[in-house]
């Protein structure tokens, strides 16, 4: 038959017993919470770490997209359409540089999105370069072309300005050597009777003899020839039939004139100046005039 336990035993041995696994019980949960606060405090430096990380992805496409606005903003050129072009891809980037500083690192979609448009504009500005490139290229070769186009035309008018100055000069040569000179130029003063006299009172008219010189390069057919004769004091002796002659591009009153027919030979021909008023003593100066210009002058004194 067993033993009885004594009470005062058997009460101690519970409490034992209760001590015990209240102490096992106390060492379960620290464990517990150790381990819990070891996985709460990786995770939070895993999220720690990954904000710094994504924020600094934020933080170097923010400074790409800047760098490329300074790309598009030093990009530039001399053409009305791609400028109009690069002035709307300016707006896109900085709309853009805008949207991302408004944007959290962790909002992955839109930084991914604004990757995207990066890569995008960045395609687009290296086509604009391009662009610019060829048309500049396009630009010094027409430039080359149009200044050789221009020494070329230059020097041809070079040229026809110098055959222009030998044409004229060889038109001044020809018109000078075609002018019909004159020679034996003689004034005789007569009376009434057709004969010479010197007495002022006697004169009846005037008598210009000269001789239209040979000359191959003159113009043939009617020639013209004026006399203009003069008093001591400058005045017109005139015949009242008012002859008029060009003379340097204006209209010259003259004494007498008479055409003859001239065909490159030696022509002997007068012309006779008929006063309407009578003649005073003095000297006279006769001069002769062609459609080239004054061809001689004579002297008459008469007393």
């Amino acid at each position: 038959m067993a033993e009885k336990e004594d009470p005062i035993q058997r009460i101690e041995r519970e409490q034992a017993e209760k001590a015990s696994k209240k102490s096992n019980g106390g060492k379960g949960a620290k464990i517990l919470a150790i381990v819990l606060g070891v996985i709460l405090a990786g995770v939070i430096a895993q999220d720690v770490v990954l904000y710094i990380n994504l924020n600094n992805e934020k933080k170097d496409l923010e400074e790409r997209i800047v760098e490329l606005q300074n790309d598009y903003d030093s990009l530039s050129s001399d053409y009305e359409t791609i400028n109009a072009q690069l002035d709307s891809s300016r707006e896109e980037v900085a709309l853009l540089v805008e949207n991302i500083k408004k944007t959290e690192a962790l909002n992955r979609k839109k930084i991914a999105s604004y990757e995207k448009e990066l890569r995008t504009l960045r395609t687009i500005m290296r086509g604009y370069i391009v662009q610019i490139d060829s048309l500049n290229a396009q630009n010094r070769k027409l430039a080359g072309e149009l200044a050789s186009s221009q020494q070329a035309l230059a020097k041809s008018i070079r040229t026809n300005e110098e055959l222009g100055a030998q044409v004229e000069t060889l038109s001044s040569q020809v018109a000078v050597g075609s002018i019909v000179k004159i020679r034996g130029l003689q004034a005789i003063a007569e009376n009434s009777s057709g004969k010479e006299t010197d007495r002022s009172s006697r004169v009846v008219d005037v008598l210009v003899n000269m001789i239209l010189c040979e000359n191959d390069l003159a113009k043939s057919g009617p020639f013209t020839v004026y006399v203009r004769m003069t008093d001591e004091e400058g005045l017109l002796i005139v015949d009242g039939k008012n002859t008029v002659f060009k003379c340097d591009g204006t209209n010259t009153p003259a004494s007498a004139s008479r055409t003859v027919d001239y065909e490159g030979k030696d022509v002997e021909m007068g012309i006779y100046v008929k006063p309407v008023a009578p003649l005073l003593k003095g000297m006279y100066t006769i001069d002769v005039f062609t459609d080239n210009g004054k061809a001689g002058s004579t002297e008459l004194l008469l007393r």
